[in-house]
């Protein structure tokens, strides 16, 4: 990739109040020189890491400009050091919904009158646990994050996708990053399962409204892949379980959500799938982008429901067992 180098004199000062704000702020204006309007331009949410990151590398060697949200401004600078000016530092979390508008604004801008050419949404957590003692306030979290949040940053971005008729260009298109959990749900991570069959229907229903105005909603949803969220997923404290009937089945169960993600798809190549569904004519509804898909997808969807029950309570040791009761004359039922 050819890198332009930012000039000293493109840059502002920055403050003593907060140094590495003032820099991305800067980096957005320099930016917004250089781009040209034949550029195609992509808002990638949650592009620090995982497989946010992997689709901004993709799309930036295929040529696109990456609008790119991050939550701290130094990791709006490491991007920027990466990706020069083919990349422009979004400062907001997706439940956020000033820091959001005010991100929009700044890509309108940047856009100089054209639509924009796609969204990915892409931000998200996970936090796993039995949902008969997980605290509420982290199914909330997932909700408020994985749904809410996208709707947010999809309703401020919807009149730059072509819902604004008075832009230029062709409609674009909403990529909705989903997850093997939005169609099959696994047992301790319900709220996280919940969010993502929340996220298949609401992209569902949005994608029939906004047939008019040419915007199309495409949903991509990987399996495993090898992103910061599975080590997250290790260093989880389960301890808060202990004396839980669920316990031991939630220790083995990390452990399994470890070793499967860690041989999972890069975060590259969920990118490329990213890509794809930007770029064809005729795009899919959905693409399942799961590694050892016939074990991990076309299986758990064909077997019936309770075969797949039993499979994954033998596994993790959730068979019910009958109590045995012991008479007084001493016999056991």
């Amino acid at each position: 990739m050819h890198c332009l180098k930012h000039d000293a004199s493109g840059l502002q000062p920055p403050t003593a109040e907060d140094p590495a704000r003032d820099q991305v702020r800067a980096l957005q204006e320099r930016a917004l020189w250089k781009m040209t309007t034949a550029k195609r331009c992509v808002v990638v949410t949650g592009a620090s890491s995982g497989i946010g990151l992997g689709t901004v590398r993709v799309l930036v060697q295929a040529g696109y400009h990456v609008c790119g949200s991050v939550r701290r401004a130094a990791d709006g600078e490491r991007l920027c050091a990466e990706f020069c000016d083919d990349f422009t530092p979004l400062l907001f979390d997706v439940t956020d919904s000033a820091a959001v508008k005010k991100a929009a604004d700044q890509v309108r801008e940047l856009l100089g009158g054209h639509t924009l050419f796609g969204l990915v949404n892409n931000a998200g957590v996970a936090f796993h646990g039995p949902l008969m003692y997980q605290p509420i306030s982290e199914f909330v979290r997932n909700i408020e994050i994985n749904l809410t949040g996208t709707l947010i940053v999809t309703q401020a971005f919807l009149p730059l996708l072509g819902a604004d008729r008075m832009l230029t260009g062709p409609p674009g298109r909403i990529i909705m990053v989903s997850s093997i959990a939005g169609k099959f749900a696994a047992p301790f991570i319900g709220a996280y399962a919940a969010s993502k069959h929340g996220l298949e229907g609401m992209s569902a229903s949005l994608r029939r409204e906004l047939m008019l105005f040419g915007i199309d909603v495409i949903i991509v949803g990987p399996g495993a892949v090898v992103t910061p969220i599975w080590d997250k997923a290790e260093s989880h404290d389960v301890s808060a379980y202990e004396g839980t009937p669920y316990y031991d089945a939630l220790s083995k169960f990390g452990k399994l959500m470890v070793d499967d993600g860690r041989s999972g798809h890069t975060p590259e190549h969920i990118g490329r799938g990213i890509q794809k569904a930007l770029a064809v004519a005729r795009p899919a509804a959905r693409y399942a982008i799961v590694a050892n898909r016939l074990a991990k997808w076309t299986l758990p969807l064909l077997l019936p429901p309770r075969w797949v029950d039993w499979l994954m309570a033998n596994t993790l040791g959730l068979i019910y067992k009958k109590p045995s009761f012991q008479h007084q004359n001493g016999k056991t039922d």
